[in-house]
């Protein structure tokens, strides 16, 4: 494979693409600051595949990253292939407005062959090339220049060794045949209203108890406000104000600015500074939330009760028993929640359609029927049919007796 020298220019750059726009997939990764600011401050980006791989420095003088990003989004040819990559396309998708499509994620592909929640990027080398990371430049300021040798040959590894993993990882989902089992996640990647600022949807990442109008107009109009004051001033809209806060100042309200000095995780400046000012201007321009815009009320079944908790353990119990008997990841079959569902009553569920009704769904549902139940073979745990063991009650009955 060849390594280019660092990239800075738009003409090299473009003759990067034109030649990676000729294969068949392109690996992808990204290096980012965010700590201090509200939009990601791109400062590197390795591409590759299994013939040429370069680093390319977004913050050089002149360069336009136009062929890149017509590479990424608009040429539906080319498979994009990344690594636990969801930053990394929110990255793409602010520069371009579009996400890179199509799109494979190595992370979530393990997931439905191994038992692997999250595996980490050195782990996903050491594990299909027995290869060790040098982690040493993980943690570097990306943003500073000029960039080490050692900084750039750690980043253009992270494509490298991708262009070497996919391969195998594919050829291992074909012969499975479990590839269409990730058609929905790798699609929800690269859905693009997953990675939309939307200021009016913003107060729906805020935890907030109670289904009151009034609170939650108050929640919305905040948080809007907040996310808008973030991106002008590009600070993370944690440091405007906490997420907690938010949701304390929406549920009880300050009557007048001075009142904010009060609340916990305001500085006393707040009651005399622009900002308060600001802040106490949309609350009193909030008003109710819209009947139509109300969380809808969580679905459940009865009460679980205690016996309902032990049927909802039981489930658990079978998931960990089938991740490990067909090798995948729990995660990719159901959540806790639908199990807890499940053994409530609930049958509108996601574990009940598809591919996962046919893999674990139906086996869960026969246990909450009573038709199933657990018995141990060969020292291991297994799930079996009420049927299947009164055949083989009935056969050893008929054995001893001869």
């Amino acid at each position: 494979m060849k390594i280019h020298p660092l990239i800075t220019d738009t003409d090299t750059l473009a003759d990067l693409c034109e030649r990676l726009a000729k294969h068949e997939f392109v690996c992808v990764d990204t290096e980012f600051m965010r700590e201090n600011t509200y939009w990601p401050l791109l400062c590197l980006i390795q591409i590759g595949n299994e013939h040429e791989a370069a680093a390319i420095d977004p913050l050089a003088d002149g360069i336009d990253l136009a062929p890149l990003w017509e590479l990424l989004t608009d040429n539906e040819d080319i498979l994009k292939v990344f690594h636990a990559g969801g930053q990394d396309v929110e990255i793409v998708y602010n520069f371009t407005g579009k996400t890179p499509f199509p799109i494979f994620d190595t992370q979530i592909a393990m997931m439905a062959i191994s038992q692997s929640e999250q595996i980490g990027y050195a782990n996903l080398v050491e594990t299909w090339l027995g290869k060790t990371i040098d982690k040493g430049a993980r943690f570097t300021d990306w943003s500073r220049r000029p960039l080490t040798d050692r900084q750039i040959e750690y980043a253009i590894g992270d494509v490298t060794y991708l262009a070497r993993i996919f391969p195998q990882i594919l050829d291992r989902l074909i012969k499975t045949g479990r590839g269409a089992w990730l058609d929905a996640e790798m699609d929800s990647l690269a859905d693009p209203e997953n990675y939309r600022s939307d200021p009016g949807s913003a107060w729906k990442r805020i935890r907030q108890a109670g289904r009151n109008p009034q609170v939650l107009g108050r929640l919305k109009a905040l948080a809007a406000w907040r996310e808008g004051e973030a991106q002008h001033k590009d600070l993370p809209r944690g440091r405007i104000m906490r997420d907690e806060t938010l949701a304390d100042i929406a549920s009880h309200p300050p009557k007048k600015q001075a009142d904010l000095a009060k609340v916990r995780g305001l500085s006393q400046a707040w009651k005399e500074n622009d900002i308060g000012k600001r802040l106490m201007k949309v609350l009193a321009d909030a008003e109710p939330l819209p009947k139509e815009e109300m969380p809808p009320k969580i679905k459940r079944g009865a009460p679980l009760g205690k016996e309902g908790a032990l049927v909802a353990d039981l489930l658990k119990l079978l998931l960990k028993i089938r991740s490990r008997e067909i090798d995948i990841a729990s995660r990719l079959l159901t959540r806790s929640s639908e199990m807890e569902a499940l053994a409530a009553g609930v049958r509108d569920l996601p574990v009940l359609e598809g591919w996962r009704y046919e893999v674990f769904g139906k086996d869960a549902l026969q246990l909450v029927e009573g038709r199933t139940a657990f018995a141990v073979k060969g020292g291991k745990l297994h799930m079996t049919h009420i049927d299947d063991m009164a055949g083989d009650l009935a056969e050893a009955q008929a054995a001893t007796k001869e």
